[in-house]
């Protein structure tokens, strides 16, 4: 049988990184060859860190250009620039590498590659595989029921669910996303289907690109995606038909968890750690809104005047580049005033599996990004969901709403209503037994013999008889 050698290709942004990262590190401990795919760009901001922390003469990172200049920002408005850029400068030399020869080293102990598991939002990078005769998996980094939305938008469509009418209640119900027909709301859908400000547009560009995107994941062997069958069993079974396999093998960072140094694009402020430390148990809010996120002064503002009235000490990631003008004079001396006192740590980048793992930690005020949403899941800490962009809207719905496991702020940032939400997240003794039930159950399905564990030993032997059925074809 051919030595199964898998080519993983995140899309180069820190949230897919991190997540196929773990997914890299779980085929290596199942004894797999992963060559790990980053942009030349992010492989050398990760320096050596990533191939450092990987610690397996089975893991190599290996790059690729993404056809931007290296001072080009990359940050989330340039997201579509990104995608078009990425496809064009990456796919030659992409190419050379799952090219029979290309791939291999021997001396590595690297056979050419024999299977490729892609980011779902590349699927020129499955068309290019196959075309080589190397079997392409698609993986989707966000949550089943966010996947779910997109692949019912031509439904939605065609119920005259989208696009919403001028000024229409955001708060009215959604049917046509089969499962979700009793919570859903019109505000829970993702945020390309809202009507953009300052546009002609009824839906945001990025809809119907991304609900072919998800359309178009069927046509590969497989879909994986980082979740569990308690979590999202609803969401799997109506996304099943529409794919050839698919295999719910999350929360990864629980069952395989990668160094976070090896994966982070943004420095790590440790020191948190000993501040959270001096605090008392369940006694700190930590804030952080993702690697993405940019928002106005006056949502700053918001935001840190309703963390100071909620009157628990509080951790908050504050990016250099994650408030729009953010040299401003003002809202330094204000963040430099919330870490004076000591009842505040104001830092750039966290450590943040750590940070929710620890004790001293009572709430999670997060923009609910997929894999944040599972981290906070899994360490039982409840949170208050803020969503930005993207998916996030649906599963700060699931988290209020289905899970309990915390409360859902979207659409609102005033400082009242950041206190309230804040204390009665900190206080509610139903959250945080919702919140700590639901850890143990995603814990059973990372465990030996549980659902996740037992759906992760499947996809490695589909890969490695894909594998073997791609070796003898050479």
């Amino acid at each position: 049988m051919a030595v199964a050698h898998v080519l993983v290709f995140p899309f180069p942004i820190q949230g897919h990184i991190n997540c196929m990262l773990h997914f890299a590190t779980a085929l290596v401990g199942a004894g797999v060859h992963v060559t790990f795919l980053h942009t030349e760009h992010n492989l050398r901001r990760l320096g050596g860190r990533a191939s450092s922390a990987s610690g397996s003469p089975l893991l190599r990172f290996l790059s690729v250009p993404d056809g931007l200049p290296d001072d080009h920002p990359r940050s989330a408005s340039d997201l579509p620039e990104l995608y078009k850029s990425l496809a064009g400068g990456a796919t030659g030399p992409y190419r050379d590498l799952l090219s029979a020869d290309a791939g291999a080293d021997p001396t590595g102990g690297f056979a050419p590659v024999t299977c490729l598991v892609a980011d779902g939002l590349l699927p020129w990078s499955f068309d290019v595989a196959e075309e080589l005769g190397v079997p392409a998996i698609a993986f989707r980094t966000a949550s089943a029921g966010s996947f779910l939305a997109f692949l019912s938008v031509p439904k939605l469509f065609e119920l005259a669910e989208l696009p919403f009418p001028v000024g229409g209640d955001l708060d009215e119900p959604v049917r046509g996303v089969p499962g979700m027909e009793s919570f859903l709301r019109r505000r829970d859908l993702p945020s390309a289907c809202r009507r953009p400000k300052d546009s002609d547009d009824d839906v945001g560009p990025a809809l119907r690109p991304l609900a072919k995107l998800s359309a178009d994941n069927g046509k590969a062997r497989a879909l994986v995606l980082n979740t569990t069958a308690s979590l999202e069993r609803s969401a799997l079974a109506h996304i099943a038909p529409h794919m050839r396999d698919m295999f719910a093998v999350g929360p990864l960072h629980a069952m395989s968890p990668a160094a976070a140094a090896s994966s982070s694009l943004l420095r790590e402020d440790d020191g948190c750690m000993a501040w959270l430390d001096a605090q008392a148990d369940r006694s700190v809010v930590y804030a952080s809104l993702g690697s993405l996120a940019v928002i106005t002064h006056e949502q700053f503002t918001e935001f840190y005047s309703g963390l100071v009235a909620a009157g628990y000490p509080f951790l908050w990631v504050l990016r250099p580049d994650m408030v729009k003008a953010s040299q401003d004079a003002a809202l330094q001396r204000t963040a430099a005033a919330a870490a004076g006192d000591g009842k505040a740590r104001v830092v750039a980048w966290a450590p943040q599996r750590d940070v929710l793992r620890h004790r001293a930690v009572g709430c999670f005020l997060t923009h609910a990004g997929w894999n944040s949403t599972l981290e906070a899941v899994v360490e039982g800490v409840p949170t208050v969901c803020w969503p930005v962009s993207a998916e996030q809207q649906i599963n700060s719905r699931f988290v209020g709403a289905v899970w309990r496991n915390g409360l859902d702020m979207k659409d609102v940032c005033e400082r009242a209503v950041v206190e309230k939400t804040v204390r009665e997240a900190m206080e509610s003794d139903e959250i945080r037994r919702s919140a700590e039930a639901l850890a143990q159950q995603v814990k059973r399905d990372v465990a030996a013999g549980g659902s996740s564990v037992t759906e992760f030993e499947r996809l490695v032997g589909f890969i490695r008889e894909l594998s073997a059925s791609h070796g003898q074809s050479q």
